[in-house]
């Protein structure tokens, strides 16, 4: 198991922009005082929303689908007149 890069508060301000460059990279660190860890500094990850009809192809919608089970669900609703 690698240890991550470990800089005092003092050290990431006067080498931010390196530790950065370092980051875009992918080599986070974390930020520590007193030895004691505060803050992890990764590279940012946007979420990215689905993108409409991202499925389209992948799967098959009956023709049928808004009337699937129609007499089933008609009897459990105590057998209403279609």
């Amino acid at each position: 198991m690698t240890t991550m890069k470990q800089v005092n508060i003092h050290a990431a301000k006067t080498q931010l922009s390196a530790l950065i460059d370092d980051v875009v990279k992918g080599t986070p660190f974390v930020i520590a005082k007193s030895g004691k860890p505060l803050a992890k500094v990764s590279p940012f990850q946007e979420k990215v929303a689905p993108r409409f009809g991202a499925m389209k192809g992948k799967m098959v919608i009956p023709d049928d689908f808004d009337r699937m089970y129609e007499d089933e669900i008609y009897e459990m609703f105590g057998g209403l007149e279609q």
